[in-house]
């Protein structure tokens, strides 16, 4: 035993090999930033290389969606719901050595309301007003009780920024994280170097690359052959089986918040009608597109709801069976026929297998989805979901808790009703209990109503080298943190 602890420790150790440790890491990715500003630039991507990482907020998620100190170190609330009193980290300062201070969270919080157009700048809608009571104590006041907003402060809104650093965001991140934006091409790759002078517990990784694909085969590929050493959630599932029995891997299974949405633009000519939204429901089996997209992998939900939050109703994946007559008859009562729309998807592998299921099911019905594939970031946020220019599209939202900014009338789905509003109005300000309840409420009108068609929730399944520690399983927010990976 000695004896092959002793070869263990020479592999390993770098006293008896006189090399260094691996602290190089690089990551094989699919969805790349058109650029690093995710206050002007919807979708995951940005936030997935650069919150946590780069940027930072006074509090994050942990694995398992928890709400944790980060830039707070610690708060209090009033017994009325309404003051937040944190406590700053001190001593921490910005990459380009600017000072974080209380100063600097009242300049972020407030400048998301005239400043954001991206990942739910409305979350801080709460608050009524900023004091700096001191450098490392800011109080926050919210003009109504909220059951979301610290949550949400763990997303992108509440990310920390420097007034020096904010001239150029889409090219130069200047954040209080563990690594700084070493360089960055588009569609290419973006490369993180540790932050010398980060605040915290420097991470084990000294640098790391991502490495953005334009397919899931050339990604595991490049796993195979050692070109990279994680994927973090793999989007093509057939792929997964020739990692389980590959010592030179793992294969790490969690939870997501990804709900694969068939989006109809409700406000549209084409599905301004609830029973042609219905017809579609009806008209698409949910399975065979989980099936042909992700191997059968995943979840069929039938909301905008994964089953990590509480008001997650497992019986609205139910509320529409597979039931092509029961379409007909919707759309004959729509006074609808030979119905062509413009299904613009974006340039993803889910995305694409997805849309080939849904087109062929709804010919069956006597709905035309004309697909059109468009490059993502870029065209598919300017034609979509800036512009509202299309019938019917199938994307991933990976937002955490999103389903309320679905319900928001000048979003792409165009959903907008009075009554959905008004129930998450009432549920943030209520007590735990009535907050479940109204939320649950909420979203299954909105399943009702077809605001959209929720197909299924897409598992977070990671794949990484044998020797990699500290992966993370679960994907609660948008962030890859990389700081707890090691080898």
């Amino acid at each position: 035993m000695l004896a092959s602890l002793g070869l263990v420790g020479c592999s390993v150790g770098t006293a008896s090999t006189g090399t260094e440790p691996d602290t190089s890491l690089t990551v094989g990715l699919l969805a790349t930033p058109g650029n690093l500003d995710y206050t002007t630039t919807a979708g995951a991507a940005i936030p997935q290389a650069l919150l946590y990482n780069v940027y930072e907020g006074l509090v994050k998620l942990d694995n398992d969606g928890t709400i944790m100190p980060l830039l707070a170190k610690s708060w209090t609330v009033s017994g009325d719901g309404l003051v937040y009193d944190f406590q700053l980290n001190e001593g921490v300062t910005f990459s380009d050595g600017s000072p974080f201070t209380a100063a600097s969270v009242k300049f972020s919080l407030e400048r998301v309301k005239d400043n954001w157009s991206a990942n739910g700048p409305a979350y801080l809608d709460p608050i009524a007003q900023i004091e700096v009571v001191s450098d490392s104590q800011v109080r926050i006041t919210l003009s109504k009780p909220s059951n979301s907003w610290l949550f949400n402060m763990s997303g992108p809104v509440g990310t920390m920024f420097t007034e020096s650093g904010i001239a150029d965001l889409a090219t130069d991140a200047v954040g209080t994280g563990p690594y700084t934006v070493s360089s960055f091409k588009t569609g290419d790759s973006l490369v993180l170097a540790t932050n010398a002078d980060y605040w915290g517990e420097a991470p084990y990784m000294s640098d790391v690359t991502l490495r953005y694909f334009t397919d899931a085969t050339a990604q595991t590929n490049a796993l195979l052959s050692g070109d990279i050493s994680l994927i973090s959630g793999i989007s093509q599932f057939q792929l997964v089986d020739q990692f389980k029995s590959n010592a030179d891997f793992q294969v790490l299974e969690g939870a997501s918040t990804g709900e694969v949405t068939l989006s109809m633009n409700n406000a549209g000519a084409a599905f301004s009608d609830v029973r042609v939204r219905q017809a579609v429901m009806y008209a698409i089996d949910r399975q065979a597109v989980l099936d042909t997209a992700n191997s059968g992998y995943g979840l069929l939900i039938g909301s905008m709801v994964p089953p990590t939050d509480l008001w997650y109703d497992a019986s609205l994946a139910d509320l529409y069976p597979y039931d092509p007559d029961k379409a007909i008859e919707l759309l004959d009562q729509a006074g609808v026929s030979d119905l062509s729309v413009a299904f613009k998807i974006p340039n993803l592998p889910y995305a694409v297998a997805g849309a080939q299921v849904v087109k062929d099911q709804l010919d069956k019905v006597g709905i035309t989805a004309n697909v059109t594939v468009l490059e993502f970031p870029a065209v598919w946020l300017d034609e979509v979901f800036a512009n509202h220019d299309y019938d019917m599209s199938l994307i991933m939202h990976s937002e955490p808790r999103d389903a309320t900014s679905f319900a928001v009338p000048s979003y792409y789905a165009g959903y907008d009703s009075p009554e959905v509003i008004a129930k998450f109005a009432q549920a943030d300000a209520a007590d735990a209990a009535t907050h479940v309840e109204l939320m649950r409420e909420a979203t299954r009108t909105m399943t009702e109503e077809a605001a959209a068609n929720w197909l299924y929730l897409q598992p977070a399944i990671s794949l990484a080298d044998a020797d990699l520690l500290g992966v993370p399983k679960n994907t609660p927010s948008l962030a890859l943190d990389l700081s707890t990976i090691a080898r």
